[in-house]
């Protein structure tokens, strides 16, 4: 059983290296470089454009990634990210790996390997219980090709989507109205789907939806910021 584990942890270190720097080599180095410049930190993994983003803090030497969809066969290592001051020290620092989304997926999977040891995405509460192999896995959804959520267009436009209830007035307010909602309202394009476009320079902002006077993130956005008020709202980042 020893040699087995020992075995099974070389091959892991083989496997983890021989794998290194493939995720800079079949994304565009363009696309690649924007999104490893937005990641800010360790948190739940989420989707950029065509790809899946997924962190760990530098809380270790090594961090890997396994997915279901390759039957767990091959380790993908994160790579570092290190952020320095002006001085060029290093103030901080996390592990990240960036997937190119597979299609024909609903979902993903996955395992991390920290340090040699398998083990589920502490950034991640959505764990699923893989009766058959008895184990504990993370999972991310993915949007569908055909879901509309809220993004930057081919167009120039960031379109913002909402889903809810129909009938409502659903109005939206961010840094790029210094929080002011009564100056853009969502249309009611079908029932409970709401949608507004606007044409907003390359930056990084923070938005909410509002209803009445109550303020909410946008749900179906992952990334996620606080206020200095404490109030949750939404990040996106327009290229």
């Amino acid at each position: 059983m020893k040699k087995n584990c020992i075995f099974f942890f070389l091959f892991s270190l083989f496997v983890f290296y021989t794998y290194a720097d493939e995720t800079a080599s079949k994304t565009d180095s363009y696309i690649y470089n924007n999104i490893v410049t937005s990641i800010t930190g360790a948190g739940t993994p989420y989707t950029e454009e065509n790809y899946v983003v997924f962190t760990a803090k530098n809380n270790s030497r090594s961090v890997g990634i396994a997915f279901d969809f390759e039957h767990y066969s091959v380790i993908h290592p994160f790579s570092l990210r290190r952020i320095y001051n002006y001085e060029g020290e290093e103030t901080d620092s996390w592990y990240y790996y960036i997937l190119e989304k597979p299609k024909k997926l609903n979902s993903i999977c996955y395992k991390l390997i920290i340090d040699g040891l398998w083990t589920i995405d502490p950034e991640n509460p959505d764990v699923v219980y893989d009766i058959r192999n008895e184990i504990q896995l993370s999972r991310i959804n993915l949007p569908s090709s055909e879901e509309k959520v809220t993004e930057t267009t081919e167009e120039g436009f960031t379109r913002f989507i909402f889903k809810g209830d129909k009938g409502q007035k659903v109005r939206l307010g961010g840094t790029f109205t210094n929080w002011d909602s009564w100056i853009y309202e969502l249309t009611e394009i079908t029932p409970g789907n709401y949608e507004i476009k606007l044409p907003l320079p390359p930056g990084k902002y923070y938005y909410a939806f509002y209803t009445g006077l109550e303020s909410f993130a946008d749900p179906a956005n992952p990334k996620k910021a606080y206020r200095e008020d404490g109030k949750t709202v939404s990040e996106i980042t327009v290229k």
